[in-house]
C-alpha cells in the first residue's frame, strides 16, 4: 500500500505530491489532463516498465532531461525510480540499489485494468499465461525458480535446435525442461482451480446476468494431454530441429474460463467482459490476501469505459468489501458522491498535469 507518492517532470505533469488512502482513491478530470500519467507512474514503480511505452524518453515531461516517481509502502519503506537519456533506468527501494526487479514487484503486487481490458480476449495465450503466472509469483514461493530455470533451459535447447546441433546435444537439455516443465504445469493447474471458485463469487456480483451460469475451467498445458511431456519432448525433436525451436511445453499453454461451455468472447457483451476480466483480478487480489495475508494495489484506468453508472457503482461496492487500495480514473462526476462520504476514500481533480484533492 503507498502512503505517499511524488512524481517529478512526469508526462504533463511538472511536480505532484499526493497521500493516497488506503482505500479508494478517484482521479477525475478531462482527457490528456494527466490522470492516466499518475497510474503510469505506480505501475512504473511496481513493474520497472511502462504500460505505454517501451521508450522511457517519451516519460519525460517536455524540455526536461529526466524524470523521478518517489512513493513510500507501508510501513514507511521507500522506494524511487529515475530515468535520464544519459544515464538510464535508476531504482532505489528501502534505500539500496535495487538488483532485481523481482524485488520490487514483491513490495508491491499491482493489478492494472487497463480502459480496454479486453485484451484478455484478444492477445492470446501469452497475455492470459502472464495473468495467473503474476498470481503464482505472489503466492507459491518455489514458482519464481521454477519458472527462472525452465525459462532459462528452453532458451538453451532452442539456440541447439536453431544451429542445427546434434540430437543428442539438444537431448542434454530434455530432463531438466521436463522436471521444471511439470512444477510449471501443476502450480497453474491447481492456481487456477482455486481461481475459479473466486473468479465466479465477484462475477456473480458484478454480472448479475449470469448468476445462474456453469463455470467452468479449460487449461491446456501445452502438449497433448493424453501423453506424458517427457514422451512428447522425446518424440518431436524432429519436428522442432525441422522449426528452430520447441513447440511443446509450458510456455505454450493456454486456458480459459467457460461460460455454459461457451468461449466467453463470443456470450459477453464488450461491458460484460470489463466485468469479466475485473472479476479475475479481484479473484487474484483475493488469493493474495488468503494465501500471503499481503495486500495488493489496484489500477483501473476510464472506469466509466463500457460501463453504465449502475455496474460503475457495483465494481466501487466489490472493491470496498475486498479492501484494497485502488485508483480509479474517471472523465465524469458519477462515483464522487460514493466517495466523499466514505472514510476509507479520497477524490482527487486532475487539470492540467496539476492535482489537487476534493
Amino acid at each position: 500500500m503507498l502512503t505517499e507518492l511524488t512524481l517529478t517532470h512526469f508526462r504533463n505533469i511538472q511536480k505532484a505530491v499526493v497521500y493516497p488512502d488506503p482505500g479508494i482513491n478517484i482521479l477525475s478530470g478531462e482527457n490528456g489532463s494527466g490522470k492516466t500519467s499518475v497510474l503510469e507512474a505506480i505501475y512504473l514503480l511496481a513493474m520497472g516498465r511502462s504500460f505505454r511505452t517501451r521508450n522511457l524518453k517519451n516519460v519525460i515531461q517536455t524540455d526536461e532531461v529526466h524524470f523521478q516517481v518517489f512513493a513510500r509502502i507501508k510501513p514507511g519503506i521507500p522506494v524511487g525510480l529515475q530515468f535520464s537519456s544519459a544515464t538510464g533506468i535508476q531504482i532505489r527501494l528501502n534505500n539500496a540499489p535495487l538488483k532485481k526487479l523481482s524485488e520490487l514487484a514483491s513490495h508491491l503486487p499491482l493489478q492494472y485494468i487497463p480502459a480496454n481490458c479486453h485484451q484478455f480476449f484478444e492477445l492470446g495465450p501469452s497475455f492470459r499465461r502472464r495473468v495467473v503466472d503474476w498470481g503464482l509469483f505472489h503466492v507459491e514461493q518455489d514458482f519464481l525458480f521454477h519458472w527462472q530455470a525452465y525459462k532459462k533451459i528452453l532458451s538453451q535447447r532452442n539456440a541447439a535446435l536453431r544451429n542445427n546441433k546434434p540430437v543428442t546435444e539438444i537431448r542434454v537439455w530434455n530432463v531438466s525442461l521436463v522436471e521444471h516443465g511439470l512444477h510449471l504445469s501443476r502450480y497453474r493447474n491447481e492456481y487456477l482451480m482455486q481461481l475459479l471458485i473466486s473468479f465466479e463469487k465477484w462475477f456473480n456480483k458484478l454480472c448479475k446476468d449470469f448468476n445462474n451460469a456453469k463455470f467452468e475451467l479449460r487449461y491446456l498445458s501445452g502438449w497433448p494431454k493424453e501423453h506424458e511431456f517427457k514422451n512428447v519432448i522425446e518424440t518431436t525433436i524432429d519436428r522442432d530441429r525441422a522449426l528452430g525451436y520447441t513447440r511443446s511445453g509450458p510456455h505454450a499453454a493456454d486456458w480459459s474460463i467457460r461460460i455454459n461451455g461457451n468461449d466467453p468472447a463470443e456470450v459477453l457483451s464488450r461491458g460484460q467482459q470489463k466485468l469479466f476480466f475485473l472479476a479475475i483480478s479481484l479473484a487474484q487480489i483475493s488469493l493474495l490476501q488468503q494465501f500471503n495475508e499481503q495486500k495488493s494495489i489496484l489500477l483501473v484506468d476510464d472506469i466509466s469505459s463500457e460501463l453504465d453508472v449502475q455496474h460503475q457503482h457495483l465494481v466501487l461496492d466489490c472493491i470496498k468489501d475486498l479492501r484494497v487500495q485502488t485508483f480509479i480514473t474517471t472523465t465524469s462526476s458519477e462515483l464522487n458522491a460514493a466517495i466523499e462520504n466514505d472514510e476509507n476514500g479520497s477524490l482527487f481533480h486532475v487539470e492540467r498535469g496539476e492535482l489537487r484533492q476534493i
